[in-house]
């Protein structure tokens, strides 16, 4: 992991668009709480198809214009066609956001035809073209392969390719297994891969949702883990601190190791992620 060590170590956190009102008044509670990390950004998810588009929007505006921090929306391209990437671009530019996380997305449940945009590679490309180096483009990247990819050397391949379309720097999905990220890491480097990839962390508060949310996206519970998880039953503060320290030792493991930063999903709660942030031994300047 040599070439990680040159990358000053940042923190980063990802909202979700709240869907009411009542949701936004608690993500602006929260964004204020938080604050306190000095994240170097906060990115906000978005919705295939329509889904969470326009909040997203709504959001990335408050982030952008109402708080210090600066707003770095998810892009998917699933149903996308080129006008309505461009009108988006040029409102996030307009509002002075410098960072966008590309994505390919989710193919909703019905939706046959994927748009003008097949894969994040191609919308990557296109935002370069069109856009030049308006935005720093953050990517996706699965230390434990793609849950569509067949094999490791594939997922792999296609990550190269994304990054080779102009990415600027990655964000894993999240993954409990140390040895996962190192050797994604020295996999990359050995096939010519350099540009900062951040460890993505999710904080365990809740021990059906993180398996039912890890089924859906394909990351990997480690048995050992899920076995002590599930031996707290009903007694929550007692799952909510064990799961405190392993990921924050999870991530001291990673930023000994030179990780260039952490990008926390904070899944719209204060608590867990601050409490794992001022456990760990980085400060941000």
């Amino acid at each position: 992991m040599q070439s990680q060590k040159k990358y000053a170590q940042k923190l980063s956190l990802e909202f979700f668009p709240p869907r009411t009102d009542q949701g936004m008044e608690k993500l602006k509670t929260v964004i204020k709480e938080i604050g306190a990390m000095q994240p170097e950004y906060m990115s906000v998810t978005y919705g295939a198809g329509g889904s969470t588009q326009e909040k997203t929007l709504e959001t990335v505006r408050f982030i952008q214009t109402q708080t210090e921090f600066q707003a770095a929306p998810h892009l998917t391209c699933i149903g996308a066609t080129q006008e309505s990437v461009m009108a988006l671009l040029e409102q996030y530019d307009a509002l002075g956001v410098k960072r966008i996380v590309a994505l390919r997305g989710d193919l909703p449940s019905g939706m046959m035809d994927p748009g003008e945009f097949k894969y994040a590679s191609d919308l990557i490309a296109f935002i370069r073209q069109q856009k030049g180096d308006t935005f720093h483009l953050e990517i996706a990247a699965y230390p434990e392969t793609h849950p569509q990819a067949r094999n490791c050397a594939i997922g792999l391949k296609w990550f190269k390719h994304k990054v080779d379309q102009g990415a600027d720097s990655a964000i894993t999905q999240y993954f409990y297994n140390f040895d996962s990220y190192r050797y994604f890491i020295d996999n990359c480097e050995k096939h010519g891969i350099d540009l900062p990839i951040i460890p993505g962390i999710m904080p365990i508060t809740n021990y059906e949702n993180l398996l039912r949310f890890s089924q859906s996206c394909g990351a990997e519970v480690p048995r050992w883990l899920r076995c002590r998880l599930e031996s707290f039953e009903d007694d929550k503060e007692g799952l909510l601190a064990f799961g405190r320290d392993v990921v924050t030792e999870l991530c001291q493991q990673l930023l000994d190791a030179g990780a260039p930063g952490l990008h926390f999903y904070s899944m719209n709660n204060t608590e867990p992620t601050l409490q794992i942030a001022q456990s760990l031994r980085l400060r941000q300047d």
